[in-house]
C-alpha cells in the first residue's frame, strides 16, 4: 500500500468511526426514568371515584378516554399512554397510599389532574422529596406557587389570590367608595381569599375598606346569624369567600333579609347545584370570576374545542352527560399533560417533563376561554393571570367583553 492509499483508508476509517459516533449520540439522546420507555409512558393522578367528592372522579374516566384515543391514533410520539387513575376518596391517607402505589409500585412518570387542596398537600412534600412531577392539580390554594421550594408541584387551576386581586379591581373600578363585608371560611382556602383582597383594597389608598368580617366553620349548621351582622354594618359590598352549602345558605340569606350589595362570590363556589339550591333568582347579579367555556350548552354548540370533548365523549365516553363541565375540565387538562409530553420527545427524564410544564406560558387549553392561556414560567407557577369578570343574570352568566389580567 502506497502513501496515498494508506492516507485514503485512514480517512474512510475515520469517516466511519466519525458516523458511528454521531450514530451513537443520536441514540443516545433518548433518555428515560421510570414510567418511560421506547415504547410507553405511565403517568398516574389520584381523584375521588367514592365518597362524597365522587362526582369528580369524572376527570379520571374522561382521562382514560382521552388517551385511549391517542393509543389509538398511535399515542404520543409514537409511544402509547398508560393512564392510571386512581381512587382516594378525597382522603388524605387514602392519597398518601395511593400515591404511594404510583409511584413506588407502578413507578409512573409524573402524577397530573389529582384532586383537592388537603389531600395534595398530604403527598406534597413525598413527591418533591421523590423528584416526581406533580402537575394541573385541581386545586388553587396559594402554596403550589413555590417554585424555589416545592418545584415539583404545580396548580391548574386560577391561584385563589388572583382570583381576589382581580375581584377587588373590579372593586374598585364601579365602587371607589365600597365599604366592605366578608364571610369567609376559617381556614387556609378562607384566609387565601381574603388577605389578597384587603391588600389591593388598603394599597389603592382611597375611600373604599372593609367594614366588617365574619368566620363560619365548615361544621357551622348554618351562617345566618354571621348574615345579620354583615347586614347591620351599613356594607354595600358583600365578599362572600364560601363553599358548598354555606355559599347557598348566605345567597338566599341576603335575599330573605332585604340587604341589596353589590355581591361577589369565590369562583370555586358557582356551580349551578350551589346557585340552584339558593334559587336562581336570589343569585341574580352576583359577580364572579371566569376563565372557562362550558360544554352542552347552545352558546358554546359550534366551538371546534366543545365539538371535539362531544366527539371523545359520544365515542370512548357515552354514559357521561353532554352538559358535565367537569368531564370537559378533565379534558381539558388531559390535552395539556399530553402536550407536555409531545413536547418531551425523546428526553422522558421527570426533570424535562417538569421543565416542559413550567414552560407552558402561552398555551391555550380547550377548556379556557378565548384570550386565556397558561402563565407558567420556571420563576412563577401561577397558571393564569388573565380572567374575566362575569355577573349572573338569573339564568347564566354574561361573560365580558375583555379579560382581566392581575
Amino acid at each position: 500500500m502506497n502513501h496515498l492509499q494508506a492516507n485514503s483508508v485512514a480517512r474512510a476509517i475515520a469517516v466511519v468511526a466519525l458516523v458511528c459516533t454521531a450514530s451513537a449520540a443520536f441514540a443516545g439522546e433518548k433518555k428515560y426514568d421510570p414510567g418511560a420507555s421506547d415504547t410507553e409512558i405511565k403517568i398516574g393522578q389520584t381523584v375521588p371515584h367514592s365518597g362524597p367528592g365522587s362526582l369528580y372522579g369524572v376527570l379520571g374516566r374522561i382521562g382514560e378516554a382521552y388517551f385511549q384515543m391517542l393509543n389509538d391514533k398511535g399515542g404520543i410520539n409514537g409511544r402509547k399512554i398508560k393512564f392510571l387513575t386512581m381512587d382516594d376518596s378525597y382522603s388524605a391517607p387514602k392519597a398518601v397510599e395511593a400515591t404511594r402505589r404510583l409511584v413506588e409500585q407502578e413507578e409512573v412518570l409524573a402524577l397530573y389532574g389529582s384532586l383537592g387542596t388537603a389531600p395534595q398537600t398530604a403527598v406534597h412534600k413525598y413527591l418533591n422529596s421523590k423528584g416526581v412531577p406533580q402537575l394541573l392539580l385541581n386545586t388553587g390554594a396559594s402554596k403550589w406557587n413555590d417554585p424555589k421550594n416545592n418545584k415539583w408541584t404545580m396548580a391548574g387551576l386560577p391561584l385563589y389570590p388572583t382570583e381576589a386581586r382581580i375581584l377587588a379591581k373590579y372593586v374598585l373600578s364601579v365602587k371607589p367608595n365600597a365599604k366592605v363585608a366578608i364571610l369567609y371560611q376559617n381556614d387556609d382556602f378562607g384566609r387565601d381569599f381574603l388577605g389578597p383582597f384587603k391588600k389591593v383594597l388598603a394599597d389603592a389608598g382611597g375611600n373604599a375598606k372593609v367594614i366588617a368580617e365574619q368566620t363560619y366553620d365548615l361544621t357551622d349548621p348554618t351562617v345566618d346569624s354571621q348574615l345579620i351582622n354583615l347586614a347591620n354594618s351599613g356594607a354595600d359590598v358583600f365578599y362572600n369567600i364560601s363553599t358548598g352549602k354555606a355559599s347557598s345558605q348566605s345567597i338566599r340569606k341576603v335575599a330573605e333579609l332585604g340587604w341589596k350589595p353589590l355581591q361577589l362570590l369565590s369562583a370555586g363556589s358557582t356551580g349551578r347545584s350551589i346557585l340552584s339550591a339558593a334559587g336562581f333568582e336570589n343569585a341574580a347579579g352576583i359577580v364572579a370570576i371566569r376563565y372557562s367555556k362550558d360544554a352542552g350548552v347552545s352558546r358554546w354548540e359550534k366551538d371546534p374545542d366543545v365539538m371535539a370533548f362531544e366527539e371523545l365523549r359520544k365515542k370512548y365516553l357515552p354514559t357521561v352527560d353532554p352538559d358535565n363541565t367537569i368531564a370537559f375540565a378533565g379534558y381539558g387538562q388531559a390535552v395539556t399533560m399530553a402536550e407536555i409530553l409531545r413536547r418531551c420527545g425523546d428526553d422522558l427524564t421527570r426533570e424535562n417533563v417538569l421543565k416542559q410544564a413550567s414552560n407552558l406560558n402561552g398555551f391555550h387549553s380547550p377548556f379556557f376561554l378565548d384570550g386565556i392561556t397558561y402563565s407558567y414560567t420556571p420563576d412563577d407557577y401561577t397558571p393564569m393571570k388573565t380572567l374575566y369578570i362575569s355577573i349572573f343574570n338569573g339564568k347564566d352568566w354574561d361573560i365580558s367583553d375583555q379579560p382581566v389580567t392581575e
